[in-house]
C-alpha cells in the first residue's frame, strides 16, 4: 500500500529495510522492568483541577522504566521503518489503519533484523513506535490517564505529573532532546504556530483543549521544556465541585444565581487554582439563546450553548507582523452584537476594554485574573489598565472598576493539594478613594486531620441582601438566593 513496503505474491517491490548481512548478528533487546502492581480498573479517577482532594498518599506511577539499550535498539527500528514507509500514503489513512500498518512494518523488520525479544517487550515497542509516528510518543500513555492534572517534561530525561493535587516524577523519558522538540512542533503546528530559536516561546492547546506552554533553547537551558495543563475529558460541573468539597451545596447555589442573573464576574487564583474550570462551570448556567463571544490567548473554554464565537489571538509571525492581541480581540467583540463577553485570561490592557464592555450593555461579562485574594484582584486590574499607558487619574480608574464589576470569586490551591474556593466578594462602592467589598461566602480552615488534610467549612458572613439582590430578583432568582444565604450561616465543619 506505501510503494515501499515488501508484500508477498509482489514482484519488482522495495525492501522494506537494507537487508541483513548472511550471519546478522542477533540483537537482544533489553529486559523491560515491569511495576510490581498496577492501579485497579474500577478505581474512581481524581479529579484534574477544581476537584483536588488527596486522600492516601498518590499511587506510584506505573509508566515502564526502559534502559539505554531499549531506546539503542528502538531507534534502529525505528530508522528502518522510515526507510520503508511511504508517509505521503500513510497520511492519507485514518488513525487505525496507520496504526495497524506500521504495527505490520515494525514486525516485519523486527523478523529481517532477529531482533530477540518478548511478545509482551514487541508489544510495547510496536506502541511505542506508532505513538512516535502518530502521536505525541512518549507522552501519549500520560495524556491517555484522565487523573492526571499536569504533565511538565524538563528536557528528554525528566517528566514529572500532577495527581491528586500532588507532583510526582516519572519513568517516562524521550530518546533525546530533538525528539522532544520534534513532539512540541507537532503540537504547536496544529494550530498553525510554530517554535523554533527564531521564536522560542509558544502558547498552545492540543485537540481537546488541554493547554500547552513549549519553551526551547536557547531560552531553556537544559534542552525543550514543555507544560500540558490537562483538562478532564468530561467536563466538570458545579454538582461535582460540590461533591470534591471545592464548594459547598448552598455556595453553588449562590454561583447558579451569579451566572444566571447576569452578574459581571472576574474569578481571581493563583497559577493551577482552578480559575478555568470554574468558568466553565459558571457558564453552564448563561442562557442558551444569548450570543456569548470568548477571547483567549489558547482557546480552552468548553462552553455548551449553541450560539458561541470562540475568537483567539494570533503571535507575529517571521517579519514581526501579523500579530493580533487580546485587547484588539475583545475591541473587535463590541462590533459582533454580543450578549456576554468572556474573556480567558485578563493579563494586560484588555482588562481596560472588558471594564468598558461590562459598562455599556454587556452584562454577565466574565474573565479570570492571577490575583492571591479580591482585594489584590482589584489592585491588580487597576495596574494592568495603568501599564496599558492610559493617563487616567487612579479615582477614574476605580471608580469604572466600582461601576463594572459586581463580584470576585476567589478560588485558591491550598497546601495539602486541594482546590476551594474561598471567597465570593462583592464590590460595593467607593468611600473616598478606596473600593468598598465585602464577603458573601468565605472558606475558613478550622484544623487538619492526622494525614495533613486540611478541614474546613464554607459559610455566609451573613449579609441578608447582596448588592446584586435585584439583578436576582429581575430574573426571578431571590428566594434561591435567599435559602442559600440562609442555609449556609451555620455550617459544621466538614472535612471532604
Amino acid at each position: 500500500m506505501f510503494g515501499k513496503r515488501s508484500s508477498s505474491g509482489s514482484e519488482g517491490s522495495a525492501p522494506i529495510a537494507p537487508a541483513p548481512a548472511p550471519a546478522a548478528p542477533v540483537v537482544s533487546a533489553p529486559p523491560v522492568e515491569r511495576p510490581r502492581a498496577k492501579p485497579a480498573d474500577g478505581a474512581a479517577p481524581i479529579p484534574p483541577s477544581m476537584g483536588h482532594t488527596p486522600a492516601s498518599p498518590p499511587p506510584p506511577p506505573v509508566e515502564t522504566k526502559r534502559s539505554d539499550t531499549y531506546y539503542e535498539v528502538k531507534g534502529t527500528i525505528f530508522s528502518a521503518l522510515i526507510e520503508a514507509i511511504d508517509l505521503a500514503q500513510l497520511a492519507r489513512l485514518d488513525a487505525d489503519s496507520a496504526r495497524e500498518e506500521i504495527r505490520d512494518i515494525v514486525n516485519e523488520i523486527i523478523a529481517i533484523k532477529n531482533v530477540v525479544m518478548s511478545i509482551a517487550e514487541q508489544e510495547e515497542l510496536l506502541d511505542d513506535i506508532c505513538n512516535d509516528v502518530l502521536g505525541y510518543g512518549p507522552l501519549e500513555p500520560l495524556l491517555a490517564r484522565d487523573d492526571i492534572a499536569d504533565i511538565m517534561v524538563n528536557g528528554a530525561s525528566t517528566v514529572f505529573i500532577e495527581v491528586a493535587g500532588k507532583i510526582q516524577k516519572t519513568n517516562i523519558r524521550f530518546r533525546d532532546n530533538q525528539q522532544l522538540l520534534n513532539v512540541s512542533q507537532r503540537i504547536v503546528s496544529q494550530i498553525g504556530r510554530r517554535v523554533d530559536e527564531s521564536s522560542p516561546i509558544c502558547d498552545a492547546r492540543l485537540p481537546d483543549g488541554s493547554r500547552v506552554n513549549v519553551i526551547v533553547p536557547p531560552l531553556a537551558i537544559d534542552g525543550p521544556s514543555l507544560t500540558i495543563r490537562k483538562f478532564k475529558k468530561d467536563k466538570l460541573t458545579l454538582e461535582q465541585l460540590t461533591k470534591f468539597g471545592s464548594i459547598s451545596p448552598e455556595g453553588a447555589e449562590i454561583l447558579k444565581v451569579i451566572g444566571r442573573s447576569r452578574v459581571n464576574t472576574i474569578i481571581s487564583g493563583g497559577t493551577g487554582s482552578g480559575k478555568t474550570t470554574l468558568l466553565n462551570c459558571l457558564t453552564r448556567y448563561i442562557d442558551e439563546d444569548e450570543r456569548i463571544i470568548t477571547c483567549e490567548d489558547a482557546a480552552e473554554l468548553q462552553l455548551q450553548q449553541p450560539h458561541v464565537v470562540r475568537l483567539e489571538t494570533r503571535p507575529p509571525n517571521l517579519e514581526g507582523e501579523g500579530q493580533v492581541s487580546m485587547r484588539d480581540l475583545v475591541r473587535n467583540c463590541l462590533r459582533m452584537r454580543p450578549e456576554r463577553i468572556i474573556v480567558g485570561e485578563v493579563r494586560g490592557p484588555e482588562a481596560f476594554d472588558l471594564l468598558q464592555a461590562m459598562n455599556t450593555g454587556h452584562d454577565g461579562s466574565m474573565g479570570t485574573l492571577h490575583a492571591n485574594n479580591p482585594r489584590e484582584a482589584l489592585s491588580r486590574m487597576e495596574s494592568m489598565i495603568t501599564m496599558g499607558g492610559f493617563s487616567l487619574p487612579s479615582r477614574t480608574i476605580r471608580e469604572m472598576i466600582c461601576a463594572s464589576v459586581d463580584v470576585i470569586v476567589q478560588a485558591a490551591r491550598l497546601r495539602d493539594g486541594s482546590r476551594r474556593i474561598t471567597h465570593v466578594t462583592e464590590v460595593v462602592g467607593m468611600e473616598g478613594e478606596v473600593i468598598v467589598t465585602q464577603d458573601i461566602f468565605v472558606y475558613e480552615i478550622v484544623g487538619e486531620d492526622a494525614n495533613g488534610r486540611l478541614i474546613g467549612r464554607h459559610r455566609s458572613t451573613g449579609i441578608g441582601r447582596p448588592r446584586f439582590w435585584e439583578r436576582a430578583r429581575y430574573y426571578g432568582e431571590e428566594q434561591r438566593l435567599a435559602a442559600a444565604l440562609d442555609a449556609s450561616e451555620s455550617q459544621e465543619p466538614l472535612q471532604v
